[in-house]
């Protein structure tokens, strides 16, 4: 029987998260406040009893003049992904909802891991030089379970999103993270995985007198300045001040360790710069910034180590590093980053994607011009 969906309260939606391990900080209904461009809305699945089994923040995104709207569930919804039912039990109440509700089309972000490589995995695929993809090397764990999640998306005509550029990042969520385990693991544990160079770097910066401190609100225009330092370096658009000053303000409104602000010092200078936000169980390296200056003495494996150490510190069961490219050719100018990840003897992580339904394949298609001409 189909699972009755409707709008719940923020209060409910987040009671639901807190009784979960681990939830993406997207899915959280905080997430909607940092999105001003959006219209959120937290939904609840109900069983025919009354009791609440799931929930997804959604967010509702109009086309130019059309009262018709994109409905986006980020790293979402939070619902039995691996129910055999998944379609008809679960999806098919969230479309009919969605589009009574003026929808055309609805993109997804099932939160299943398809497959994993060690940190010696992915160094073996950098060093191959026929290797040209994450893909092409093998896996040190696969979940059979993915396939099937995505056999029942395709026959219930869910569509995957584009899989983005030659780097392999698409303008949605990044379907290739870089995680370290901590659940099970001592803190020693966590620094005898990082690689030679990372202790190397953590005892060089504390020998030359970095301090890492946790920052505030007031903190985050000089985060700002070295992540636009770091914005025109690695090639990237960067947000405004504003966007980090709202994502603090709604967050820590929510949880008051939902977002932390961390500052690497030296000599009175601040040197690197991050964010940490953390969901449960589940703590996520979220921006990072700095300068070009004084890297000798290691801004940013310390500051990387203080985050280590207070997630730990906080019951974290993972480390999330976030992004990463799956190419592995030396052309690549993201191919350092994945480097430094790789570094902290962590694993790759494959996910399944981003999925599309188009309720209205015109306005579906039209939106696909729209966003490929800005």
């Amino acid at each position: 029987m189909p699972l009755r969906i409707q709008a719940i309260t923020r209060e409910e939606h987040l009671s639901f998260i807190r009784s979960r391990p681990s939830v993406s900080h997207m899915q959280v209904p905080s997430w909607g406040d940092v999105k001003p461009d959006w219209r959120a809305q937290s939904l609840g699945w109900f069983e025919p009893g009354g009791r609440l089994v799931g929930v997804g923040l959604v967010l509702l995104r109009s086309l130019p003049r059309l009262r018709r709207y994109l409905a986006y569930l980020p790293e979402g919804p939070v619902i039995d992904w691996y129910a055999p039912d998944l379609a008809e039990r679960w999806l098919e109440p969230m479309l009919a909802y969605l589009k009574s509700r003026g929808a055309f089309s609805v993109k997804m972000g099932p939160p299943v891991v398809v497959r994993r490589w060690n940190a010696d995995a992915v160094k073996a695929a950098i060093a191959d030089p026929a290797a040209r993809r994450l893909r092409d090397a093998r896996a040190t764990e696969h979940d059979d379970r993915a396939a099937a999640v995505a056999e029942r998306l395709l026959g219930a005509g869910w569509r995957p999103s584009d899989p983005g550029g030659e780097d392999g990042f698409a303008a949605g969520q990044p379907r290739y993270v870089f995680q370290i385990p901590f659940a099970g693991r001592t803190l020693e544990d966590i620094h005898a995985g990082l690689n030679q160079q990372w202790r190397r770097n953590i005892k060089k910066a504390d020998k030359a007198g970095v301090k890492v401190v946790q920052g505030g609100y007031d903190d985050l225009p000089a985060f700002h300045r070295l992540y636009a330092e770091t914005a025109e370096r690695d090639r990237f658009v960067p947000r405004p001040l504003s966007y980090f000053q709202r994502m603090w303000t709604a967050l820590t409104a929510e949880d008051p360790d939902r977002m932390r602000l961390y500052l690497a010092h030296h000599e009175g200078e601040v040197l690197a710069a991050a964010t940490m936000l953390t969901v449960g169980e589940h703590v996520w390296y979220s921006y990072g910034a700095s300068t070009s200056r004084k890297r000798e003495v290691q801004p940013s494996n310390a500051i990387q180590w203080r985050m280590m150490t207070d997630a730990h510190a906080l019951g974290a069961a993972v480390y999330d590093l976030r992004g990463i490219t799956d190419t592995v050719a030396d052309s690549s100018h993201l191919l350092g980053l994945l480097r430094f990840k790789v570094g902290t003897g962590g694993e790759a992580v494959e996910n399944l994607g981003e999925w599309d339904f188009p309720l209205n394949r015109l306005l579906h298609r039209t939106l696909k011009l729209y966003m490929a001409r800005r």
